[in-house]
C-alpha cells in the first residue's frame, strides 16, 4: 500500500494533477507548453516535473535542446486506472478544459 499512498501524496498538488491530467490527455509537451497552458513560470512546471519524475511518473525525452514529457505505461491496474481517469473523467472540467485551451495555442521559442 506504500507505493499507491506515494502516488496520491504525488497527486495531492493541484499543479501535479493537471500536469498528469494534461499529460495523459496530450501523450508527450515540453515544459514551455505545459507552462503556458497552466499559466506558471517554466522554473514551476520544471520543478513539478521534477517532482513526477522522482515518483516514476514522468519520463523524458529529449530532443535537440528540448526535453518532452509523458506519464509512464502505467505500472499497476491502479495506475491504468488513473491515467484513464484522467482522460475521461477530467476531460470537461473548467479547469483542464481552459488549460488545454492554452495548450492547443502554446508557442515555444526555437
Amino acid at each position: 500500500m506504500k507505493q499507491e499512498a506515494d502516488l496520491f501524496k504525488v497527486l495531492a498538488d493541484q499543479t501535479r494533477m493537471k500536469l498528469a491530467v494534461l499529460l495523459a490527455m496530450r501523450e508527450e509537451v515540453c515544459v514551455c507548453a505545459l507552462a503556458q497552458a497552466l499559466e506558471e513560470p517554466d522554473y514551476k512546471i520544471s520543478r513539478h516535473i521534477g517532482i513526477m519524475r522522482s515518483a516514476k511518473l514522468v519520463e523524458a525525452r529529449r530532443k535537440g535542446t528540448w526535453m518532452y514529457y509523458r506519464l509512464v505505461k502505467p505500472k499497476s491496474r491502479m495506475e491504468e486506472c488513473l491515467w484513464d481517469m484522467f482522460r475521461d473523467c477530467l476531460a470537461d472540467h473548467p479547469s483542464v478544459t481552459a488549460c488545454l485551451e492554452r495548450l492547443e495555442h502554446a508557442q515555444c521559442a526555437s
